[in-house]
């Protein structure tokens, strides 16, 4: 017999896969429908269908210009134990997140994500202070079985925030300034510690975060907002 579609799924993972609902988008991020979860993560569907869907990965700094990583928890189904920024989600396909106008539905996903995955009060991090900075389109394997297609918004907020995670999202959590950070790159390219790095983390760093990091430090990130642009990266 075939394996059932969710075997050997935490509980909290397979509710998440086969009830959120993903919103699909053309290479342009108009959103041409919906689809589960789970389906837009099926490394099969991936490469045979329109799985594309959107993304937000969250850049957050604290006031000493530290930015917050995650490890994700042993628990997930894609990119189990990876280190990546902030939080990494999806907008679902409710109208609360599909609002367009200044990308408010991302945001309005974001701050959800972060009291889902980190305990961060939505208090602490206001959707009207999340700086939209560009958008990204990228694919991405993870173990054969699963990957990602995701159009992704690149959002930075810098607050002081209270981090409680939720075991069932985040395995740990550490502030990084720049050095930590090309520490913990130096040590993912040469294999030390098993540490590994999200892809479209990685794509980030490679292209774009430590010029936007000046901006932060800088308080100049709305001048280098350029939501108009899709970056295609591999």
């Amino acid at each position: 017999m075939a394996d059932a579609p969710d075997a050997g799924m935490d509980a909290v993972q397979r509710r998440l896969m086969f009830e959120d609902e993903c919103i699909l988008v053309d290479e342009s991020d108009n959103v041409v429908g919906h689809e589960s979860k789970y389906n837009c993560h099926l490394w099969e569907k991936i490469l045979t269908g329109n799985m594309l869907h959107r993304a937000f990965s969250v850049f957050l700094f604290n006031t000493k210009y530290e930015l917050l990583l995650q490890q994700r928890s042993a628990t997930k189904v894609t990119f189990p134990l990876v280190w990546t920024n902030t939080c990494c989600s999806h907008p679902l396909y409710r109208e609360s997140e599909l609002i367009a106008e200044n990308s408010l539905g991302v945001r309005n996903a974001a701050q959800r994500k972060l009291l889902d995955e980190l305990g961060i009060p939505a208090d602490d991090v206001p959707v009207d202070q999340f700086i939209p900075l560009s958008r990204m389109l990228y694919k991405a394997p993870s173990d054969g079985k699963w990957g990602e297609h995701e159009l992704d918004y690149l959002l930075f907020i810098v607050r002081d925030v209270n981090v409680h995670p939720n075991p069932d999202e985040v395995a740990d959590v550490q502030y990084v300034n720049r050095d930590q950070l090309k520490e913990l790159l130096r040590k993912a390219d040469a294999g030390e510690e098993g540490l590994k790095l999200s892809p479209w983390f990685r794509l980030v760093v490679d292209n774009f975060l430590f010029k936007w990091w000046d901006n932060v430090e800088k308080g100049t990130l709305k001048e280098a907002s350029d939501m108009e642009s899709i970056h295609k990266l591999t």
